[in-house]
């Protein structure tokens, strides 16, 4: 097999892995543990999954590199997981699946700003409608009636921006430094900021009511979603761009559409079915079509 489809092979289990995520982590929030015990676990698991890798990686930090790290560890770990749980808690997984599919188009922005990247016209219309499809689906949450919700939209777009801003202000570090060693330090200091939130809710978890089921979720999160996830992403970069990448995002939405329908045919579970709506289409193809102009190259002209 080549190295290539090998690479291909890996970005869609990273985002079959992802898109399935919504739906799962959604099965035991609130219900079973708190969002906040919840991203405590998965930051402690993943973490120590990564320093063990990292333990085998004789790499030193530079002084002046560790305060991007903490703002790093902030953004990319704390406050992005914080924002993405709560939201999911409150909202859809189909409605965070596709707003999860503005990310790329966040990354432009801030990239113009922060990097001073050019923006032309065809990624200038991307960007409208991409942001023409978020806002849409957020402000028609509450309306929409299942379990959407406009707050727990907002949620999850925040932790989009959140995500987005940490890929941009990781890059020069990703540059210098073996990308483990980087994502190490980024959970280490994820884990500090939410220590504090995150220890008072795990002592008021009810872990007696677990079942089976629960220590599965709970463990896919922290393996496939964060750790095994991050691993064949690394592994494809090797072998296809970073706009290859990238463009895997779109499968997201689809797979929680299908596994919504799998949910209410196959196993009698309806609870998500009405969630599905022309408008939450709608919204997913104008984000769809925003980052594909924005990942689309424009002819040079002579």
């Amino acid at each position: 097999m080549k190295n290539t489809t090998k690479a291909h092979l890996s970005l869609f289990s990273a985002n079959l892995i992802y898109g399935a995520s919504f739906l799962i982590a959604k099965g035991v929030m609130p219900t079973k543990i708190g969002p906040s015990a919840f991203i405590f676990l998965r930051i402690l698991g993943a973490g120590i999954l990564f320093w063990l890798i990292k333990s085998f990686i004789k790499e030193k930090i530079e002084k002046k590199d560790f305060l991007l790290l903490i703002v790093c560890g902030f953004l990319g770990t704390a406050a992005n997981q914080m924002l993405f749980f709560h939201g999911l808690s409150l909202t859809s997984p189909i409605d965070a699946s596709i707003i999860m599919t503005a990310a790329p188009v966040l990354v432009l922005v801030f990239s113009a700003f922060i990097l001073k990247e050019k923006i032309t016209s065809l990624k200038i219309i991307g960007i409208i409608l991409g942001s023409i499809g978020a806002v849409t689906l957020i402000s028609y949450g509450n309306k929409s009636g299942g379990t959407s919700s406009t707050l727990g939209n907002l949620f999850i777009f925040l932790n989009a921006s959140s995500y987005a801003l940490y890929l941009v202000l990781v890059k020069p570090l990703m540059k210098k430094y073996n990308p483990f060693t980087v994502i190490s330090y980024v959970f280490l200091f994820g884990f500090i900021f939410i220590l504090p939130i995150g220890i008072r809710d795990i002592i008021v978890t009810d872990f007696s009511a677990f079942t089976t089921n629960t220590y599965i979720s709970i463990a896919f999160i922290i393996i496939g979603t964060t750790f095994l996830t991050y691993l064949f992403n690394i592994y494809a970069l090797k072998y296809v761009s970073p706009s290859v990448n990238g463009s895997y995002i779109y499968l997201q939405p689809a797979i929680s559409f299908i596994l919504v329908i799998v949910y209410s045919t196959v196993l009698n579970d309806t609870k998500y079915a009405q969630d599905i709506s022309f408008i939450k289409l709608l919204s997913c193809i104008l984000v769809g079509i925003g980052v594909y102009l924005i990942g689309k190259k424009q002819p040079i002209k002579n």
